[in-house]
Formats: structure tokens, C-alpha cells, sequence
């Protein structure tokens, strides 16, 4: 196969949808010979910061001299995003290797794997290969039955800032979120929780007592804030005094804290994380459309923010970051997110929104989420493709000096990404 050819294969409508279960997951990886045995894991969960954490601590492991494998979801510009080792997106030549590998064995099953299954056991065979030594395996939704949960013994359970979000397929409480995401828990495996909720907090600590796990949260009174801007985030927390990360918003002040109390597990276990290399790892820290500044004259900032407890985090640091200035919204979101209550948070702050309609069948129609922003008192205006809501908003942005935000799906980057650099807007 041709690299587009194993694009679309892992794209045909034949792996489309997702089941719970993890049997089609592990039935494959027998077949192909268990890849992912013998390797050590940072297994990832939690409804925001997943991949703020993940690209954070793989850079880190790097720094520190270990062949690191970094597993994330979804892409943003190109599928190869989603496999990384050192770094470096899995490339073409690689990625064909192994789907031509896979293939006849995924298509010899009775019941074939899904997309997402198939995509992960090619990860796991790319990581064998490469001889990863540590890989920071992010989980796609939920935990428990996530096909990335047929590792065993990870180095390290980590359970990020939980939200409600896909509560259609985990449920609609935190309760019910945090059991699904506290499934990735594995007896006697060292569990660290973000600690934003106390009902999930009691979930996810029972979840480890009762597996022998130890517990930990990171103690965010103990995080002083030494700076936050557009262009990134400075702390202190507890030994560690003054750790810069090139990730802006005002919430990757506790992401941070999160990964520093990780680093401190894993200090006990792992040789080579030591102060020095914490710092050069957060240093080269790269991941966009979180609170990403693609250009200065005038603003603009992206962001994937979309569920109700990731817009409100970055709501809060537009006001933070630019108080004085009118914000003008580029947005985009899928049907089955909560966007009454991302438009209700937002109409707080926006001056005018331009709505477009992302590239993916889930897609809200900009014309209804318009609609919606208007209910709540917002000038919003629905367009008809991304060149034109960017245009739209830059024009605004650029009469009165103001801000633009582009938040919603990741699905809705590359495009939008995309119209404003067609529009000569570059950072």
C-alpha cells in the first residue's frame, strides 16, 4: 500500500464506530505477537490536560535519556501526530510498514477491530520496534474499556482534570465518568489524580485502596504562580522553584503541578529525572491548539476547548490575559458536546462570534450554534466555511484592536489554522 492507501484503509467505513470491550484489541495483538508486553507505560486518562500532561512528560523521559514513545488522539494536522517516538511523528514509509503487517491478521477476525483498536495496535507494534523504553500512552475515552487498557503494570496511572464530556457513552455524573476513567488502575501500580473534584477524588481513591495502589494528588495550594502569559507559564511547586513551560493559559499552571508530582514518583523508579532535565524538557515543550498564539498583530489564539469545563478554563485566560481588549469568537463544535453551556460561559466575554461548521459528520451546523449564542444576548453571525469566518473576525480584531480566539473541535484546526495563514497572519 501507498501511504494515502493506508490512510484510507484505516479510515474506511469498515472500522467506523467504537464498541466497548477490549477482547478485539487483545485477540490482534496475539495474533501479531503481544508488541506490547515487556514495554513500561505512563497511562494517561482524565477529560482535559491528557495531552498537555502526555507531550510534557515525554519530553522529560527524552531529556533524561530514555527512548520515548508518545501515543495521543486526535491529530490536528496530520494522522502521523497521533504515534510519536522521540519527538517525531511516526512517518509515512513506517506506517504503511506496519498497517501491511496488521492487515490480514485484523481481517482475518471474526469481529473485526474498530478504527480506533486498529490504530492503537499499530502504535504498539511502531513502539516495539523503535525499542521504546518508556511511552506515554494517552487513553482515547473513558479508561476502563479503552483499547489502550490491555497494558499491564504501568509505571504509572494518571488521571487528569475530569469534566463532563462523552457522558453519552460513561455517564452523566462525575461519578460515573470517574469509575470509567479509574478502570485504568492495575494492582499495585503507583495512581496519581488531578484532584479537581472530590466526588471523582473519592472514586478514583478507593479504586486504588482496593488495589493496593499508592495514592497521590498534586497540592495546589502549594503552586505559586510566577508568571502566565501568552507565551507560557511559570511556577513554583514545593522543591521546585521557578519551572517554565512554553504552554500558555492560565490552567497549565496546575497541569504543570501535575506533571512535577509525577516527576517526583517517578524519581524513585526512573534514573535520570532530576531537576535539570525537567527543565530542559518542559523548555522544548510544543503542542498545539492549547492555548496556541499563532500571531501578535492582532492576537489570535487557538484552542480545543470543547466541553464546558475546558472553555471555561480558557474563557478565564483571555479575560486574564487581555482584559482591556474586545474578544472575537471563531468557533466550531461537534453536535453531541455540551454547547448551550460553552456558548452560556462564553457569552460572558465575547464581543462577536463567527461560526463555522468543523469537517466532520458530528459537526454542529454553524447556523445552529449561531443560533445559540444568540439566545444568550451574543452578536453571532454563522459562516460559510473557515476562510471567511477567519477573515471576519480579523477584520473586526484589526478595526478596534481586539483579540480572536478560535475555540472548539480539534477537528475544526487545519482548517482554520490554515485560512489564517492564507490571509498572511504568521506569529
Amino acid at each position: 500500500m501507498t501511504y494515502e492507501e493506508t490512510l484510507k484503509y484505516i479510515h474506511s467505513v469498515s472500522w467506523r464506530g467504537s464498541k466497548p470491550g477490549l477482547e478485539r484489541t487483545r485477540e490482534l495483538l496475539e495474533k501479531i505477537g503481544n508488541p506490547q508486553k515487556g514495554m513500561k507505560f505512563i497511562h494517561v486518562a482524565g477529560t482535559n490536560g491528557k495531552g498537555s500532561f502526555s507531550c510534557m512528560m515525554s519530553n522529560i523521559l527524552r531529556e533524561a535519556g530514555y527512548r520515548t514513545g508518545l501515543y495521543t488522539s486526535p491529530y490536528i494536522m496530520t494522522f502521523n501526530e497521533r504515534i510519536q517516538f522521540d519527538n517525531r511523528n511516526i512517518d509515512n514509509d513506517d506506517l504503511r510498514d506496519i498497517v501491511s503487517f496488521i492487515r490480514p491478521y485484523a481481517e482475518s477476525m471474526d469481529d473485526r477491530p474498530t478504527e480506533f483498536e486498529l490504530i492503537t495496535v499499530v502504535a504498539f507494534e511502531y513502539f516495539k520496534r523503535k525499542n521504546c523504553d518508556y511511552v506515554v500512552l494517552e487513553v482515547g475515552m473513558g479508561g476502563e474499556l479503552d483499547s489502550t487498557n490491555v497494558i499491564e503494570d504501568p509505571v504509572l496511572s494518571v488521571i487528569c482534570a475530569i469534566g463532563l464530556d462523552h457522558v453519552k457513552e460513561l455517564g452523566g455524573t462525575y461519578r460515573e465518568i470517574a469509575q470509567a476513567k479509574a478502570g485504568i488502575i492495575k494492582k499495585g501500580c503507583p495512581v496519581l489524580f488531578y484532584g479537581d473534584n472530590r466526588e471523582a477524588a473519592r472514586v478514583i481513591k478507593s479504586r486504588s485502596k482496593k488495589n493496593s495502589c499508592s495514592f497521590g494528588m498534586p497540592d495546589f495550594k502549594s503552586v505559586e504562580l510566577v508568571r502566565s502569559g501568552p507565551d507560557g507559564t511559570e511556577i513554583s511547586y514545593k522543591s521546585h522553584k521557578n519551572v517554565f513551560v512554553p504552554l500558555a493559559g492560565l490552567y497549565q499552571a496546575r497541569n504543570l503541578a501535575l506533571v512535577l508530582e509525577a516527576c517526583d514518583v517517578l524519581s524513585e523508579s526512573i534514573n535520570g529525572i532530576n531537576d535539570e532535565n525537567v527543565r530542559r524538557g518542559l523548555a522544548g515543550v510544543k503542542w498545539p491548539d492549547r492555548f496556541e498564539v499563532i500571531s501578535k498583530d492582532p492576537y489570535i489564539v487557538m484552542d480545543g476547548c470543547h466541553n464546558p469545563h475546558g472553555i471555561k478554563a480558557v474563557n478565564e485566560s483571555l479575560k486574564q490575559y487581555f482584559p482591556d481588549k474586545n474578544i472575537y469568537l471563531v468557533m466550531g463544535i461537534m453536535s453531541d458536546k455540551d454547547y448551550r453551556g460553552a456558548a452560556k460561559i462564553l457569552s460572558e466575554s465575547v464581543k462577536k462570534v463567527f461560526t463555522l461548521t468543523p469537517d466532520n459528520p458530528r459537526s454542529l451546523p454553524a447556523k445552529n450554534l449561531a443560533e445559540t449564542f444568540r439566545s444568550f444576548g451574543v452578536d453571532a453571525q454563522d459562516c460559510a466555511d473557515a476562510v471567511s469566518a477567519a477573515s471576519c473576525a480579523l477584520e473586526c480584531a484589526r478595526a478596534d484592536g481586539g483579540v480572536v480566539a478560535a475555540l472548539g473541535s480539534l477537528y475544526m484546526y487545519k482548517n482554520v489554522r490554515e485560512a489564517f495563514e492564507s490571509l498572511s497572519v504568521s506569529e
